[in-house]
């Protein structure tokens, strides 16, 4: 049987449920949250302990524990004990992964308490599916694997989370903020919040004035502005973006933005054989839907703009472009670079992409 690959949206999926699960009250008697995206193990074992046992209960029958400091044996007599007040208790193991020998939890998770809810913090990585462990998990209980996003996957969910937070959000805001933040979940989430606190009352579009008031990201000097003055072949307004990267070398990485300069023209490289395809050996060309999944953008309105930049620039300089970004990768990693500084390097860059 093939391996199965669970990804980013496997995991919103399963958060949603358990969420969903909790708020109604149905608890199971073990969660197992694992997996390299630390925000949706906290959010859901914050929400079991905020509503799993009574507030005036919670002394009694809420513990927290920790890995390093915790054993096995310790964590197993926990959750064996009844509750002192109410009809459950609440144990909460966090940092999981550094619980040693956690395989032996088994002898728990086989055959769990009924009045006891165990909910095992492992971040980092997976416990192994394999083990007897976790098949006690899977089957008395819940087990959510917390995969973290790829960045071609973030916008959706960014989205996604902005309209369940009753806000919507422009698409150059919303390239700012990944370009910013990148796919670490609870940074986006703590600078939305600040954001949406600090918007006028009201308001419920985001746009990039509110960006770059709120969070400090330039709304004129950025990748996503960069990435159009090239494709739309204006020089003049390139060279000013390379000139304040080149002042706020920090805040603004050669490496990042050759990034966002590659996938850039790789998206235009794609349209363009898919158009000589189309030409050339008569298969149809893509609708914009389509097009929308094989580029991962969030939604077709991207698509406009991207068929537009690929008639302006045919595959040959295209590859071309490519073949400098591959080499000024290279050089900003310091291979070959002359001693050159990054600003020198894009600003180099920039005129050889253009003549």
């Amino acid at each position: 049987m093939a391996k199965t690959t669970y990804r980013f949206r496997d995991t919103v999926a399963a958060y949603d449920k358990l969420m969903r699960d909790i708020e109604a009250g149905r608890f199971v008697p073990v969660y197992l949250l694992m997996g390299e995206e630390g925000y949706f193990i906290d959010r859901i074992a914050e929400r079991i302990a905020a509503t799993a046992i009574d507030e005036s209960a919670r002394d009694f029958n809420q513990l927290t524990v920790y890995g390093k400091d915790s054993d096995v044996g310790q964590v197993i007599n926990l959750c064996r004990q009844l509750p002192m007040m109410g009809t459950r208790q609440l144990i909460v193991v966090k940092e999981a992964q550094q619980l040693r020998s956690i395989d032996k939890l088994s002898l728990y998770t086989q055959q769990p308490t009924p009045t006891t809810i165990l909910v095992v913090c492992h971040k980092e990585k997976n416990v192994d599916k394999r083990s007897a462990f976790f098949k006690g998990c899977a089957a008395h209980g819940a087990v959510l694997e917390s995969v973290r996003p790829r960045d071609y996957e973030i916008a959706a969910w960014l989205q996604q989370f902005i309209a369940q937070k009753g806000f919507s959000i422009d698409s150059k805001a919303l390239s700012m903020l990944m370009e910013h933040l990148g796919t670490d979940i609870s940074k986006i989430e703590n600078e939305l919040r600040k954001l949406t606190v600090s918007l006028p009352e009201g308001t419920r579009r985001i746009t990039d004035a509110d960006i770059e008031a709120n969070i400090g990201i330039s709304k004129d000097f950025n990748n996503f502005e960069l990435c159009k003055a090239v494709v739309e072949r204006d020089l003049g307004r390139a060279l000013l973006i390379a000139d304040h990267f080149a002042r706020n070398p920090k805040e603004n990485p050669l490496l990042l933005t050759i990034t966002a300069l590659f996938a850039q023209f790789k998206e235009l490289f794609i349209v363009n054989y898919l158009s000589w395809s189309a030409r050339h050996r008569g298969r149809p060309f893509p609708s914009d839907e389509e097009l929308t999944r094989l580029l991962h953008k969030s939604s077709t309105y991207f698509i406009r703009d991207i068929k537009q930049h690929a008639a302006n620039w045919n595959n040959r300089k295209v590859f071309n472009v490519l073949g400098l970004l591959r080499e000024y990768d290279a050089k900003s990693k310091g291979l070959e670079s002359g001693g050159m500084s990054d600003g020198e390097l894009l600003r180099e860059l920039l005129l050889k992409i253009f003549y």
